[in-house]
């Protein structure tokens, strides 16, 4: 059975590094350390430009939860038709009301939204208290697939929960496991669910090319010269992990 790998980055740099270690869709992200934050217009431009694979936007205005305010579901909005604008093939979505079910108000508009686009439903997912009830509304509004670590912190702990989401869906809406997929468990969870999707950052570090630094004027609580980049390396094991 071949698995398509998505690959989620936070710079144009990672995408052709991802592009040719072997992953067949992108989530295209700023801040991927919070979670993935929705890419500027400039870097959807240039994605869609360079790409040689599907790529896809997430949606997401800020950090946090996935409770939005009237403000946050009109730049959603805005977002998405930028996103169409500037080519992209699909966007990733999510919202919830107070107490944990989708909302199916602000999903629906942003389904509308992207109408003629590809749709992911991130991660929200694994936050949601009633995700079955989730799932039934996504398939009977044609989405595409969901992006869950199957409630848990990581994919690999959700396991069963993955299982359940794929036997529930019945192939009409794509589970694709992600949070903690590497090298090591992306075979075994594969496995375990029978799905045909997953999802991995595979990133890692590299040094900054900056020849003078000022390392006493600080940016944030990061290293300022430790630029996140994807690993083509632990792409190509994740792959070839799958085929063994």
């Amino acid at each position: 059975m071949s698995v398509l790998v998505e690959v989620c980055i936070d710079s144009i740099e990672s995408l052709p590094i991802a592009e040719r270690a072997g992953a067949k869709r992108i989530e295209l992200c700023s801040s991927l350390a919070t979670g993935g934050l929705t890419a500027s217009a400039g870097y959807m431009k240039a994605a869609a430009r360079v790409a040689g694979i599907p790529v896809y936007g997430i949606i997401r205005p800020r950090e946090g939860d996935f409770l939005y305010s009237g403000d946050d579901v009109e730049i959603m909005l805005e977002d998405i038709h930028t996103a169409k604008q500037a080519g992209l093939n699909g966007v990733v979505i999510g919202a919830l009301q107070a107490d944990g079910k989708i909302d199916e108000t602000i999903v629906g508009d942003m389904i509308k939204a992207a109408s003629g686009m590809g749709i992911t439903f991130h991660r929200a997912i694994d936050h949601c208290s009633a995700p079955f009830d989730a799932l039934e509304f996504l398939m009977a509004h044609k989405v595409e697939r969901i992006l869950t670590s199957g409630l848990a912190k990581r994919a690999e702990d959700g396991i069963e929960m993955l299982k359940e989401m794929a036997t529930f869906t019945q192939g009409r809406l794509s589970i694709m496991p992600g949070a903690g997929v590497s090298p090591d468990n992306a075979k075994r969870i594969v496995d375990a669910t029978g799905v045909t999707e997953i999802h991995l950052s595979g990133k890692t570090t590299r040094q900054s090319h900056m020849v003078f630094k000022n390392e006493n004027a600080t940016m944030g609580n990061g290293d300022d010269f430790a630029i996140t980049v994807t690993n083509p390396e632990t792409i190509k094991a994740t792959l070839a992990a799958l085929t063994r």
